[in-house]
Formats: C-alpha cells, sequence, structure tokens
C-alpha cells in the first residue's frame, strides 16, 4: 500500500520534512531581505548625518582606477561657509548656512532689507527680486542656489535721486500706502514691462497676480504700470531717427 502523504495546508502534496526544509528556506531569504534594507537604511542615516551622500559609501575610490568624483554630488554643510553671490553688479562674498535662504541672506549679512520678509513661504511676493532678470521669491530660494547667477535687487533699481522710470511712476500714482508690498511690485511690473512693453491691463494683473497689497492699491498699481510703459514707449527712439 503506497505510503500516506500529509497534505501541505498550502494545497501541495509534500512530504513534511520537505515542506519544513522550504520553510526555512523562506524564512531565511526572509531574514536575508530585511537584514539588507535594514543595513541599506543604517547606512543612508549615517551618510546624512557626516553631509555624504549615500551613494558615496559605495562608491569607486580614486584608487580604484575610476574616475574621481565622477558623478557625485558636492558636498555642502552642515556648518556655514563662504560662498560668492553676484548682488546688483557686484560680487560679494558671505559665509552662511546651506539652510539659509536668500531673502535671509539679503536682509542679513548683505544689508539689503528693501526685499521685505512678509509670509516666508512664497505667497505674498513681497520678497521678489530678479534672477537673470525674471521675477523670484527670495524666500523660497536657497542662497546657495543663487551661486552663478545675477541677482537685482529693489536697492539695485534705482535711487531716490535717480529713480526708475516704474518707481517714478509709483510715486506720481501714489500706489503705496504701507510699503511692505511695494518693492515686490515694482519688480514684478519692472520684470514685466521688460518682457512685454506694451502690455494690456489684464496682462499687468497678470503679472502681478502673484503679489498681495493688503492696504489694496491695486488700481493705483495697474495705473502706475500702465504709465511707465506708455512713457517708455515714448521716449524710445523712432526707427531711422
Amino acid at each position: 500500500m503506497p505510503r500516506k502523504i500529509d497534505q501541505d495546508p498550502t494545497g501541495s502534496n509534500c512530504p513534511p520534512d520537505h515542506v519544513s526544509d522550504v520553510a526555512a528556506r523562506e524564512d531565511t531569504a526572509r531574514l536575508s531581505r530585511r537584514a539588507f534594507i535594514k543595513g541599506a537604511g543604517a547606512a543612508a542615516a549615517v551618510a546624512s548625518l557626516i553631509g555624504v551622500p549615500a551613494a558615496a559609501a559605495t562608491s569607486p575610490s580614486p584608487e580604484s582606477g575610476e574616475a574621481a568624483g565622477a558623478g557625485v554630488l558636492e558636498r555642502i554643510g552642515p556648518g556655514a561657509r563662504e560662498i560668492e553671490l553676484r548682488i546688483n553688479g557686484v560680487a560679494r562674498q558671505v559665509t552662511i548656512e546651506p539652510r539659509v535662504t536668500l531673502l535671509e541672506a539679503l536682509r542679513g549679512p548683505l544689508g539689503l532689507t528693501g526685499a521685505k520678509l512678509v509670509c516666508d513661504r512664497g505667497a505674498c511676493g513681497a520678497c521678489t527680486v530678479h534672477l537673470d532678470g525674471a521675477p523670484v521669491n527670495a524666500c523660497m530660494m536657497l542662497a546657495i542656489d543663487a551661486r552663478g547667477h545675477e541677482v537685482i535687487t529693489i536697492e539695485g533699481l534705482g535711487t531716490p535721486g535717480r529713480m526708475h522710470p516704474v518707481q517714478r511712476a509709483f510715486v506720481e500714482a501714489d500706489a503705496l500706502q504701507c510699503g511692505f508690498c511695494t518693492p515686490g511690485m515694482v519688480m514684478a511690473v519692472t520684470a514685466a514691462l521688460a518682457a512685454n512693453p506694451a502690455p494690456t491691463l489684464d496682462e499687468v494683473k497678470h503679472a502681478v497676480s502673484g503679489n498681495i497689497c493688503r492696504c489694496g492699491t491695486y488700481p493705483h498699481v495697474f495705473k502706475a504700470a500702465l504709465a511707465a510703459a506708455a512713457k517708455a514707449r515714448s521716449l524710445k527712439p523712432t526707427e531711422g531717427a
């Protein structure tokens, strides 16, 4: 009479000894995977603490014959370091931690307080500056990411004795009250007119849609922007003159 084989709970007809061997191998495989994952997580945690990219722990060393530094991220932080920023046409040296935003660097060690700290989350536009001619929220950008770019702040746009046409138009149109939003508004309008010298009212509204004025001077802002654009066109030399 044939030997009766115990029925495996999974539905396979395997001898008990064979079933236990398979289960043991599966447990070993699970433990190996778990150990690998835990080990990889621990390595990543240690790498983050010492400021080394996780991949660097397993990347070839220079002595291995591979090209040194290939594909390895720049090591920055956690302490302060000196960087160079080009602000209003001048190269400025500043020592900051990597976590410092461009706005904090401008208002702190660089002493340029024209860009205002209001919402600190990129929602109000009071900290607007130009990065290579484009308007950006300085509170949402790390200062180290501004390296190699041209940053223009409201201080670099004009002076009280020689105002930029947009600044002058804001004064003439009485387009400010408390003044906290004004630098950002001026920077946004200036960038918009540089890209589009003849904007419509709707285009002006769109250009400053990211700038909040809690005093409600929007109609005067729109008036100032359109006036500055019209004056710039009237002063532009005609073709063939």
